[in-house]
C-alpha cells in the first residue's frame, strides 16, 4: 500500500524514531493507545483482549481503548490499522483470519502482510463444534455425521463472515467427514451466536471464550474441539481426533500487530509491553479460564510465522474448493 507522505505520517516516523529514549506514555498522545479489532465484541479476540487491556496499559504506560471495527469480514478494522502512523498509538490483536483473507477475498485494500508489523504471536484458543441442541440431536462427532448425511447440504451453519477460520474450520470438517452443509456468513461473532441460541442456524465453529457459558448451561452442545489436544478449561470435551479423526486439528492463534514502518526500537518495546501484560497473574488466571494457551513468540518468530501460515492456509482453501469472493 503506497502512503501519501503527511505531517501526521512524518510526525509519526519521528516519533517511532526516538523510541528507543523515550517511554510509551511520552510516545503515545494524550496518554492513550488504540487498539482497533477486526472483530465484533464478543468474539473470543474481543474476550482475550479486554482481559488484558490493563495490564497491557499498566506495561505500556498509557490508557488502552478497545475500538472494535468488524465491518466487511474485519476488513475495515484491518484498513484503519493499514492506514494509521508507525508511531505505537494504534495497535491491534488479531486472529489467524488476518493471514487467510488473501486466499479468500479477491481484492484486498492493504498487503498482508507487507502494510502491517507483526509483533508477537501470543497464543491459541481452542474452537469448538458446536449445535443448537433442539434442532441436532447429535451428542457425538459420529452422531453429528450420520445427522448431516441424512440431510446431505440441508443443515445450515453461521460463521463470524466469509472467510474467517471459524468458517474455514468448519469447510475443513465438513471436508475431511465428506460431508454437505450451508454456510451462512454473519457480521460478526455476536449476531452468529445469537442466532444459533434462537434455531435461526443449525451448527457453528466457534473459539470457546465466546460460547462457554451457553455450553455449560445446556444451550448450545458441543460436539467436539478442533484442538489437538483437550483443554484444561472444559476437559469433559473431546477431540475429533479422539473421536476418529486421525490428525484432525485446527488451531485459532491470536497476534498483536501494528502498522507498517514501526522502527525496530519501538517494535521492541511494543513486544516487551505484550509479554509483561500476558505473564500478569490476573491475565493468566483470565486466559486459563477461557481455555487460552499462551506462548508468545519472538518478534522475528511472528514475522515467519505470519508468511508461513499464509502459504498453509492458501493450500487449504485450494484443496477444499473454496472460490475467492
Amino acid at each position: 500500500m503506497t502512503q501519501k507522505i503527511t505531517r501526521r505520517t512524518a510526525m509519526g516516523a519521528v516519533l517511532a524514531a526516538a523510541a528507543s529514549s523515550l517511554p510509551f506514555a511520552a510516545l503515545a498522545q494524550a496518554g492513550t493507545v488504540r487498539f482497533v479489532l477486526p472483530n465484533a465484541t464478543g468474539s473470543g479476540v474481543d474476550a482475550i483482549t479486554r482481559a488484558a487491556a490493563p495490564a497491557l496499559g499498566k506495561a505500556l504506560g498509557a490508557s488502552v481503548v478497545v475500538e472494535n471495527q468488524s465491518g466487511a469480514s474485519g476488513i475495515v478494522g484491518l484498513q484503519t490499522l493499514a492506514r494509521s502512523a508507525p508511531d505505537g498509538n494504534t495497535l491491534s490483536v488479531v486472529s489467524n483470519n488476518v493471514v487467510i483473507f488473501p486466499s479468500v477475498i479477491k481484492s484486498l485494500p492493504f498487503d498482508m502482510p507487507g502494510d502491517f508489523t507483526p509483533i508477537a504471536v501470543v497464543g491459541a484458543t481452542p474452537m469448538v463444534l458446536i449445535v443448537n441442541p433442539n434442532k441436532v440431536h447429535a451428542t457425538n462427532s459420529r452422531e453429528f455425521i450420520a445427522a448431516l448425511k441424512a440431510k446431505p447440504g440441508e443443515l445450515n451453519f453461521g460463521s463470524g463472515g466469509n472467510g474467517t477460520i471459524l468458517h474455514l474450520a468448519a469447510e475443513i470438517y465438513l471436508d475431511a467427514t465428506g460431508t454437505k452443509a450451508r454456510h451462512i456468513p454473519y457480521k460478526g461473532v455476536g449476531p452468529m451466536v445469537t442466532d444459533l441460541l434462537s434455531g435461526q442456524i443449525d451448527f457453528a465453529v466457534a473459539a470457546m471464550p465466546s460460547v462457554q457459558a451457553h455450553i455449560k448451561s445446556g444451550a448450545l452442545k458441543a460436539i467436539g474441539m478442533l484442538a489437538p489436544q483437550r483443554t484444561p478449561a472444559a476437559p469433559e470435551i473431546p477431540t475429533f481426533a479422539e473421536q476418529g479423526l486421525k490428525d484432525f486439528a485446527v488451531e485459532a492463534w491470536f497476534a498483536v500487530i501494528g502498522p507498517k514502518g514501526m522502527s525496530p526500537a519501538l517494535v521492541k518495546k511494543t513486544h516487551e509491553a505484550v509479554v509483561a501484560a500476558f505473564n500478569d497473574p490476573a491475565v493468566k488466571e483470565t486466559m486459563a479460564k477461557q481455555g487460552n494457551s499462551i506462548h508468545i513468540s519472538t518478534v522475528e518468530g511472528a514475522q515467519a510465522a505470519f508468511r508461513s501460515e499464509m502459504a498453509k492456509y492458501a493450500a487449504t482453501v485450494k484443496k477444499i474448493g473454496l472460490e475467492p469472493q
